[in-house]
């Protein structure tokens, strides 16, 4: 086999004009600029009128682009997707059995945190490889059920509600991080949902979203949790909901810098076309995505079923025999090497997959992301697999 050398392989010409791919905290939107910050209440106390009206904001806006029914429940909650999803383990789980889904890293941390942790001794683990998604047809309904919709580690989605039934006994809860903006979720189907800022409208981190049906608000009243709760946790007190956390009376003190930004984003996302504007966007870019990969000989889908193939966290697994033909910890460092070819172009900034999941490639296509970049990007990841595969050779 004659080998090549890596300084013959030429380089693409074009680049992309933003190279951020990064799955979280992730591209800010087309055209933003630090003046959009401009009116950020700095100095001011987030409990004054202008900072209550502020995060009360984000609030309505959020409701009103998501679709969300008037009779839901949506506050401002501490420490990003993870405490959202966090509190409401802790206040909720233990009334009933519960399934929980774990398909990847994050789903897989929701099933610990229900085992381990809060030692619930009905629980069943129904359990996935990367790239592949539980079988739903096993989840019992009337159990309590905790599920990612979308894996940011595995680029596997649930392709739609179908599944779930109306009529259920038991509470959904559903981590949508990275689906929230860029999918449509069934909100009849769902009882809890949880985002946070810094995914598909590019805001910055540490602040999560915590929405609540009126099914949820019930079992909070009327079923108070099994445990302690510090206070960071609480949802409620003398067994009414906590009502100011869902007008922006948030439990801890937030960045009114950051405040300003995801409500910038809100407002690109209400300017552009609302819902249906953000999920075409992200569907444009996963076809991006799928046209190369349709053409190329070395990269795939994680994502087996093109249903469940997620359009925000798109991750790409090396299939090349040359990869193959590697041992697992070098099969690591080559993936390694292909991303850092790529940063070092400055044309793709942190795609390496996650730290849990299989060697490979992950391309952030929220509605922030422009699919121009992308198109300008598959010819680089060509150049970089090429170059790796001639240095291995």
């Amino acid at each position: 086999m004659l080998s090549i050398s890596p300084d013959a392989i030429v380089k693409p010409g074009a680049r992309p004009g933003n190279p951020c791919f990064s799955s979280g905290p992730c591209a800010k939107r087309p055209g933003w600029s630090l003046d959009a910050l401009s009116g950020a209440l700095l100095g001011r106390s987030h409990r004054a009128p202008d900072g209550r009206a502020r995060l009360n904001e984000v609030i309505t806006r959020s409701r009103a682009i998501l679709g969300m029914p008037d009779d839901w429940k949506l506050g401002i909650v501490p420490a990003s997707d993870t405490g959202a999803v966090e509190m409401v383990l802790w206040s909720l789980v233990g009334q009933r059995p519960v399934d929980v889904l774990a398909f990847e890293s994050f789903s897989a941390t929701w099933a610990n945190d229900i085992v381990a942790q809060l030692q619930i001794p009905d629980a069943r683990v129904l359990r996935a490889d990367y790239g592949r998604l539980p079988d739903l047809g096993q989840v019992d309904w009337s159990h309590d059920v905790v599920l990612a919709w979308n894996g940011t580690t595995s680029g596997v989605r649930i392709p739609d509600g179908s599944a779930i039934p109306a009529d259920r006994d038991g509470l959904v809860i559903c981590d949508a991080t990275s689906a929230a903006f860029a999918m449509d979720l069934p909100w009849d189907k769902l009882d809890v949902v949880t985002w946070s800022w810094q995914k598909v409208l590019g805001g910055e981190a540490a602040h999560g979203m915590l929405a609540l049906s009126p099914r949820a608000v019930r079992r909070l009243e009327q079923a108070p949790a099994p445990r302690a709760l510090p206070k960071i946790f609480r949802l409620t007190s003398k067994g009414k909901l906590i009502e100011g956390i869902f007008r922006g009376d948030t439990i801890n003190t937030p960045s009114m810098l950051c405040v300003e930004d995801a409500l910038d984003g809100l407002r690109w996302a209400e300017a552009i076309g609302g819902l249906p504007a953000l999920v075409a966007r992200s569907q444009a870019n996963l076809a991006v995505v799928s046209d190369w990969v349709a053409r190329s000989d070395w990269a795939a889908f994680l994502a087996g079923t093109a249903a469940e193939r997620s359009s925000t966290a798109i991750c790409l697994t090396i299939v090349a025999p040359w990869f193959r033909a590697l041992d697992a910890e070098t099969q690591a460092r080559a993936a390694r090497r292909i991303v850092a070819l790529l940063e070092g172009e400055g044309v793709a900034l942190d795609i390496g997959s996650y730290r849990d999941a299989p060697p490979g490639l992950r391309l952030w296509g929220g509605a922030t992301v422009e699919s121009g970049d992308l198109r300008a990007l598959m010819p680089w990841l060509d150049w970089a697999e090429a170059q790796v595969r001639a240095e291995y050779a």
